[in-house]
């Protein structure tokens, strides 16, 4: 079993920055592909940032050039930097990691951006 936790969701105003970290325990025994996803108030689920294994990234392109995705192989840890933030990204981002077939979720963490 895995485990991921999420840190580093607030409170900000437009055009502020973020830092989200996520951790992930457990069976972890190799590199495997990493993201970041959010629910915004329409409740779908979208792709806002994954790294893969051989480190390539991949962003929604409402974030390209505000978001940077990174991770620490050592630490099976992922990173949000998350600048010029608007009242669009206002949802609870949550973080994955796919081991083989299976795929597992952290709890969440609230991101509010005010006007």
């Amino acid at each position: 079993q895995v485990q991921l936790v999420e840190s580093g969701g607030g409170f900000v105003q437009s055009g502020g920055s973020l830092r989200l970290s996520c951790a992930a325990s457990g069976s972890i025994f190799s590199i495997y592909p990493m993201g970041w996803y959010r629910r915004g108030p329409g409740n779908q689920r979208e792709l806002v940032a994954r790294v893969s294994s051989s480190g390539r990234t991949q962003y929604a392109d409402s974030v390209k050039g505000r978001f940077t995705i990174s991770r620490d192989n050592g630490k099976n840890t992922v990173s949000l930097q998350m600048n010029s933030l608007k009242p669009e990204d206002t949802a609870v981002y949550y973080c994955n990691i796919e081991v083989s077939k299976y795929v597992y979720w952290g709890q969440g963490t609230q991101v509010t951006v005010s006007s």
